[in-house]
Order: C-alpha cells, then structure tokens, then sequence
C-alpha cells in the first residue's frame, strides 16, 4: 500500500497546490514540472534519494548549480528567472515556509511584450479568474482579459467602459488616446464573459460610471489587474513580458497570422498611424507559413 510518505516530494506539493491552495490545473503543472526537474537534479548532485525533510539542507551553491544546470539546456534568462521563482516555492512549501538560500535571479531585459499562443492566453485569464477571492471578481477578471485578448483593446480603455455600452451588441465603441473613437467587433465569447460579471456584481452599473469596479466598489485599478496577471504568469511559468498589453498585442499578431489586413488591423487597435501597427508583424513562421498555403494558388503544391 502507497501512503503519502513514499511520494516524490513534487507530488505532494502538487496535491497541496490542487488541494489547498486551489491553484488551476495550469498552475500545478507548470510548478510541479519545476519541482520534478530540481529534484531529479539533486539526486544526481548529492547521489541519494531526495525526501521532503532533505530539502532544508538546500544552499545557495545548490541552486547556482542548478540554475547553472538549467542554463547549459539552453534556458533562456527569463525562463532561468521563472524557473528560480517556482523552485523557491517549492523550497518553501517543503521547509514549511522557513528562509530560503538567498541568489540573485538573471536579469531579465525589458522589451516590446511578445505575443503568448491562444492556449496560453485562455490559460492566463482562466488561472487569474480562478484564483479570485470572490466569484464575482473572478467573472469581472476573466471579463477584462477576454476584451484585451479577444477585442484588443488596451487595459486602460477596458476599464474606462462605462455603463452606457449595456445591454451589449456585436460591437463596442471604444474611446481610445486623444479621445478617438472606434468600433471593435464584440464576439460572443467575450461579451458572455461581460453579461456574466454584470449577473454577478455586486455594484449598481450606472450609466455615466465604469463598468469594472473594484472589490470595494470603486473603479477597478489597473495596477489590480497587473498585479493579477504577474501571479498567474508566475503560477503558470510565463515570461514577464506576459503582461495584459501581451494579450492586446497577441491579438494583433494572431490576426496577422491569419492573413488580417494591416489597415484593418490598424482601425481595430486604434493606432494614429499605419508605422504603429507594423510592430505587431513579428508573426511566427508557422502562422506566415499557413497563410502562404491557404492563400497561393499553388500553396498546397
């Protein structure tokens, strides 16, 4: 018979992150895939087997060589930075949250946010919404990621929606900078996910007052959701690039992947001129590839 005892230390955290914490599905893999490979690394570093309790004998050279370890895999420096913060988790879970061995992560250059994969980007806002105090700010987060993501909008003209765009259609008038409107198509996806944090607020929704409010009532911060957004990246293993802009320009490039017109996609993001649209071309090969297929006469040739 198997008791908990005989388990890898990585599955025990698993289960106390599914259990306790109720982290998503996402979240426990991504840590426990973490846990798996320093443990596995330790068992070959110290030549024994490796046991919660023996965790606490973890030093700062431990981790160098680890991270060292890591790095010669081909670990990029924000990878390297995701990987140290989900193995000090896990540290501290098996020291029952005693001081960890102190080393400095790599640095992480600061950039133009990458575009992330669909999967990831429905993943984040799941993880985010699942991880919220109350079902109803769990049903307004999800909402907000899904307008960045699925509508491309900015996180400052998400949350500056004011009452007056309910009852929904399929479109959404969006004031964007410099006070220029433009009209987004609302898909239905995403205006569900609206409809169901409107059902669940616990907030009057005036028409002249932001539609997003905030645990308290007031207007919903974006330094709320930004800070949302980096634990679920972390929980997830995400770069830090992965930020809500990430999601508004994932949906740009995800479109241009698609064969979308640059003009079109201008309009759509609000962008003054086309130069401002043209940095959300990076696409990947795959995507430019698929278009070239279903576009050319003899692409599938």
């Amino acid at each position: 018979m198997v008791t908990t005892t005989d388990l890898p230390p990585s599955m025990l955290w698993a289960d106390h992150l599914t259990r306790d914490r109720r982290r998503s599905v996402h979240t426990v893999r991504a840590y426990q895939a973490s846990a798996e490979r320093l443990t596995a690394f330790l068992i070959d570093h110290w030549g024994e087997r490796v046991e919660r309790a023996m965790l606490a004998r973890v030093t700062a050279a431990d981790l160098r060589a680890y991270l060292a370890y890591r790095r010669d895999s081909g670990l990029g420096n924000a990878s390297a930075a995701r990987e140290l913060s989900a193995v000090r988790g896990f540290l501290a879970w098996a020291n029952d949250g005693a001081e960890q061995p102190r080393i400095r992560g790599p640095r992480v250059k600061k950039g133009l946010p990458r575009p992330i994969s669909p999967g990831e980007a429905i993943a984040l806002a799941e993880d985010v919404a699942e991880d919220a105090a109350e079902p109803w700010i769990g049903a307004r987060d999800w909402a907000v990621l899904l307008l960045l993501y699925g509508a491309g909008l900015r996180i400052g003209e998400a949350l500056a929606l004011p009452g007056a765009i309910l009852p929904l259609g399929e479109t959404l008038v969006v004031t964007g900078k410099r006070s220029k409107a433009r009209m987004v198509p609302l898909l239905p996806k995403v205006r569900a996910a609206i409809e169901a944090y409107v059902a669940q607020t616990p907030w009057p929704i005036a028409a002249d007052a932001p539609l997003f409010r905030g645990a308290k009532g007031g207007p919903l911060s974006a330094v709320v959701v930004r800070r949302s957004v980096r634990g679920a990246r972390a929980r997830l293993g995400l770069g830090d690039r992965t930020t809500p802009h990430a999601l508004r320009h994932s949906f740009a490039t995800h479109l241009l992947g698609r064969g979308a017109d640059l003009r079109a996609l201008q309009e759509l993001l609000g962008h003054s001129s086309l130069s401002s649209t043209q940095i959300y071309t990076q696409v990947d090969a795959a995507h430019l590839i698929d278009v070239y297929r279903n576009a050319h006469p003899h692409g599938g040739v």
